[in-house]
């Protein structure tokens, strides 16, 4: 249902990158004036030069970065086109849990192997953009033990593999001007691993949906659906639309805060965007994600991750 026989075109930026054992979550936004928004552009055009000139050093690494482009930006370059389902974050509220939109003109999706690559890439990153834009989040997220969360479940079980990848991630004829391009969509959680850990591993089983040893899938328990249910959406025909998820744990014992960076790719914002809509709300409505009785989210955005060739010409878009 997603294509999945169509190639990866060539100018698709790195969005399927292998799983990578480190990560950084950069999110900035640009302040007004010419010379700021000229700056952050130039930078993010020449993106793919940067990568190389630091991952050369070990390709083992697998060094990669994924840009994406928030709303407020695209509306400040000019253009008279528009990915079709580009648009704002939007914030969700249901009594005390809530989705919050938060401020973001660029994403930076740092991916390696190696954390020094990803910490060397980012600092000459910033080094370039200079007081050109306000970093407003930053996560330095780790791959922990078998691909588990800090929950201790398994995370990005049912992503697309091989062929499939591109079907899911990519927008295709749907959007032919954009083609190549993909919507991602980031949300920051903290945990209270004291709550969680005071459940007994079947009542963890049960809002995960999955059994915690060898991942294997619930039943649900109608009608509260658990968690791997309400973050999968299917059409009339019970096929699911895929997203890629590249989800990271992250944290510091000292202070307490720990958590998932939640980061989805799809070529349909709009998959995301119901996924959420039935963690929050519920579905049925009134029997929300009960992960949130113990998963608070800090941050939310949506970005338009273009293709290569879009990416390299932003700078002359100003």
């Amino acid at each position: 249902m997603d294509g999945s026989d169509r190639r990866v075109p060539i100018d698709a930026q790195q969005v399927a990158a292998p799983l990578s054992r480190s990560a950084v979550f950069l999110v900035v936004t640009i302040p007004s004036g010419d010379d700021a928004l000229s700056t952050a552009l130039e930078a993010v055009a020449g993106i793919d030069d940067l990568v190389k000139s630091v991952g050369f050093r070990d390709l083992g690494a697998n060094l990669s970065c994924v840009v994406g482009i928030g709303s407020d930006l695209w509306d400040r370059l000019g253009r008279t086109d528009r990915p079709a389902e580009l648009r704002p974050f939007t914030q969700i509220v249901n009594g005390e849990h809530r989705a919050p939109a938060t401020p973001g003109d660029l994403l930076f999706h740092i991916r390696a192997d190696r954390a020094d690559f990803c910490f060397e890439f980012e600092r000459l990153l910033l080094e370039q953009l200079g007081d050109a834009v306000e970093v407003v989040d930053e996560v330095n997220g780790f791959r922990y033990f078998d691909a588990r969360d800090l929950l201790g479940f398994v995370d990005g079980t049912a992503n697309p593999s091989g062929a499939g990848m591109a079907g899911a991630t990519l927008i295709g004829d749907e959007d032919p001007a954009f083609a190549g391009g993909s919507y991602v969509v980031v949300q920051k959680y903290l945990h209270d691993l004291a709550a969680w850990n005071a459940m007994t591993t079947e009542q963890q089983e049960a809002v995960i949906g999955r059994r915690k040893a060898d991942n294997l899938e619930l039943d649900d328990t109608e009608p509260q659906r658990a968690h791997k249910t309400l973050a999968t959406i299917t059409d009339d025909a019970d096929e699911e639309f895929e997203i890629l998820r590249d989800n990271m744990p992250f944290g510091s014992p000292a202070t307490g805060e720990m958590g998932t960076y939640f980061i989805g790719y799809s070529r349909r914002l709009w998959v995301i965007e119901r996924m959420l809509q039935r963690m929050f709300l519920g579905d049925p409505p009134g029997y929300h994600d009960r992960i949130l009785e113990v998963s608070t989210a800090t941050t939310g955005g949506t970005f338009f991750v273009p293709p290569l060739h879009l990416l390299e010409a932003l700078a002359d878009a100003d």
